[in-house]
C-alpha cells in the first residue's frame, strides 16, 4: 500500500530533534507516573508499541507504564483519555480504528480528532489475508471459490464491530467478492488471531507483523497483502491487486495524543520525548524487525494524516454503505 504515512519516514527523525530532546531535562510537571492508555489487549501491536516506549521514557529520566482499556474497538480506551485531565500525565495510543469509526458512523463520546492533541506518527505495516492452514485454499480465488460452495460454513474473525479490519473485510468478502462469510467480532487482534489459529475461526484480515510469526510456523497461511508492493519477508505472497482485487490497500498505523487542553509547552515536551526514543537506533532495529516501518514526524504532520485518513474512510464507507452491526 502506498500509505500517505510512507512519505514521511525519510528526513523526520533529524539531529537536531534529538539534540533538543537532550539537551532539555524532563520537567517534573506529573506528581505521579505518566500513563500510556492502549486501547486493546495485550499482546496487540498497540500494547507492544507502547511497552517499548514506556520502558525507554523511563529509562531516559521520566516515569510512564503502560495502561490496558480494550473492549469496543478502542473506543473505551480512547474515551477514557478523552476525560483524562489535560495536565500531561495521560496519553494514548490510536491507529486507524481511531479515523474508522467516526467515518463509520458509531456513536462516540468524543470527537475525532477535536477531543485530542496530536504528538507523532509512530509506525506503519500492511494488512494482510490469512486464513486456518486447514482451509483448502492457497489463493484468494480458490478462497472465493470455496466459500462460494458452502455459502453461511465459513467466517472471519476480526479485532471488533467498528475497527477498519472489520471494514476491510465487509468490503472485500461481502461487497466486492459477493461471498456469504458470516463475522465474529473479538476484542482485539490477539484473540481473533487465537480464533483463526484453533480453527474455530477460519479467516483473518489484520496486520502483518501480528500474523508473520504464524505464518512462519505453519499456522496460518498468507493468500495476500493488501499493499501495492509485496511483503519483503513473504515475497511468493501476492498482492491482492495481482491477486486480481484491485482498490483493496489498506495499512495499519500507531500514533499518540494528548487530550485537548493540555498546555502547548508540555505538548512540546511529550513530542520531544517520544521523538527521541524514536531516533534510536536500537529502538528503529527493533520496530522493524518486529515488521514495522518505523515513523517519527512533527506534530502538524500527524494532524494532516489524521485529517486525510479521516476522509479515506469516509469514501470507503460511501461507497459500501456499511454500518455498525
Amino acid at each position: 500500500m502506498k500509505s500517505p504515512v510512507r512519505p514521511l519516514i525519510f528526513g523526520l527523525a533529524t539531529m537536531a530533534v534529538v539534540s533538543l530532546a537532550l539537551a532539555q531535562p524532563v520537567r517534573a510537571e506529573c506528581s505521579q507516573p505518566v500513563r500510556l492508555i492502549v486501547s486493546y489487549p495485550p499482546g496487540s501491536p498497540d500494547d507492544v508499541i507502547a511497552r517499548i516506549l514506556a520502558q525507554r521514557l523511563s529509562e531516559a529520566g521520566g516515569r510512564f507504564y503502560v495502561e490496558n482499556l480494550p473492549g469496543a474497538g478502542g473506543m473505551i480506551g480512547t474515551a477514557a483519555a478523552a476525560r483524562a485531565l489535560p495536565d500531561g500525565c495521560t496519553m494514548v495510543i490510536v491507529n486507524q480504528n481511531f479515523v474508522v469509526q467516526p467515518a463509520i458512523g458509531e456513536k462516540l463520546t468524543y470527537e475525532v480528532p477535536d477531543s485530542f492533541v496530536p504528538i507523532t506518527l509512530l509506525i506503519a505495516a500492511p494488512e494482510t489475508i490469512s486464513v486456518n492452514s486447514s482451509v483448502a485454499a492457497t489463493t484468494m480465488k480458490e478462497l472465493a471459490a470455496l466459500v462460494k460452495a458452502s455459502p453461511g460454513k465459513f467466517n472471519y474473525a476480526s479485532p471488533g464491530y467498528g475497527s477498519s479490519p472489520y471494514l476491510a473485510s465487509e468490503r472485500l468478502f461481502k461487497q466486492t467478492l459477493g461471498l456469504d462469510v458470516v463475522h465474529v467480532p473479538f476484542q482485539g487482534g490477539p484473540p481473533a488471531v487465537a480464533s483463526t489459529v484453533a480453527g474455530h475461526t477460519q479467516i483473518l484480515h489484520l496486520t502483518l507483523p501480528i500474523v508473520a510469526p504464524l505464518v512462519r510456523d505453519g499456522k496460518l497461511r498468507m493468500l495476500a497483502v493488501a499493499d501495492k508492493t509485496r511483503a519483503a519477508e513473504f515475497p511468493d505472497v501476492p498482492t491482492l491487486e495481482q491477486a486480481g482485487i484491485p482498490n483493496h490497500e489498506v495499512g495499519f498505523w500507531n500514533g499518540i495524543l494528548v487530550p485537548r487542553g493540555t498546555p502547548d509547552d508540555i505538548v512540546e515536551l511529550r513530542h520531544r520525548q517520544v521523538s527521541h526514543i524514536m531516533a534510536l537506533p536500537e529502538v528503529r532495529d527493533r520496530l522493524q524487525a518486529l515488521g514495522y516501518t518505523p515513523i517519527n514526524g512533527s506534530k502538524s504532520q500527524f494532524a494532516a494524516h489524521l485529517q486525510a485518513e479521516l476522509s479515506k474512510w469516509k469514501a470507503i464507507v460511501r461507497e459500501g454503505r456499511t454500518k455498525p452491526e
